[in-house]
């Protein structure tokens, strides 16, 4: 029996603050927008593909994706990206969904596959991607997890979309406090060279993405 693949939600409903706002994604690496870069290391990965963004959506027509907006005010946060992924993904019939964050251009290939597997067994399917902390980072941890969650990179079932709805209704904005309340789990994927789920906020940061490529 075939695996059906989960669908695919690309997280771009940020303020952009610390870039000077805007959309994040349109930034260039490599001679190539984030968002292309994430569009095409997410799609061949899942059944289907969306952006989560808010304001108007015509402003991503030449990517030719359903543009989803958040429909929890005030950006509450990716679990608000994740929520309006979620309803969309009930609308074409789907039982889970997968994230990926627009300013994230290294994420794994097999990003799909290592949270699927990780959610073996469980019922409703809930999965956080994870790196171990290297270098600085551990030392800094001391007793502490010595894990760096990627809250905007998960495996989410739509099962739960009324759960989470509710939760974000009553305030609810830290990703970590959901997941752990249903029993959500980790897939833990490596750092070395460097951590895959390295994401873009600053300027010094997208210097860093054009020495990677290179």
């Amino acid at each position: 029996m075939t695996e059906i693949k989960p669908l695919g939600i690309i997280l771009a409903g940020g303020l952009a603050t610390r870039m000077g706002g805007g959309d994040k994604g349109r930034l260039q690496v490599g001679g190539q927008s984030l968002l292309s870069r994430v569009v095409g290391r997410l799609s061949p990965q899942v059944a289907g593909l969306a952006l989560n963004a808010n304001g108007d959506p015509e402003r991503f027509d030449d990517l030719g994706l359903p543009v989803i907006a958040d429909s929890i005010e005030g950006f509450a946060g990716p679990l608000a990206g994740v929520l309006a992924g979620l309803d969309w993904a009930a609308e074409q019939g789907a039982e889970t969904i997968v994230t990926a964050a627009a300013d994230t251009p290294f994420f794994p290939q097999d990003l799909v596959t290592r949270l699927t597997a990780a959610a073996e067994g469980m019922d409703h399917p809930l999965v956080m991607a994870t790196t171990p902390r290297t270098g600085d980072e551990a030392l800094k941890s001391g007793g502490g997890k010595r894990i760096n969650r990627h809250p905007a990179f998960g495996l989410w079932p739509v099962a739960l979309r009324e759960d989470l709805r509710a939760a974000l209704n009553d305030g609810l904005r830290k990703v970590v406090i959901w997941t752990d309340r249903h029993g959500g789990r980790e897939a833990l994927f490596g750092a070395d060279p460097f951590d895959p789920f390295f994401n873009i906020n600053t300027p010094e940061d997208l210097a860093r993405a054009e020495a990677l490529l290179k």
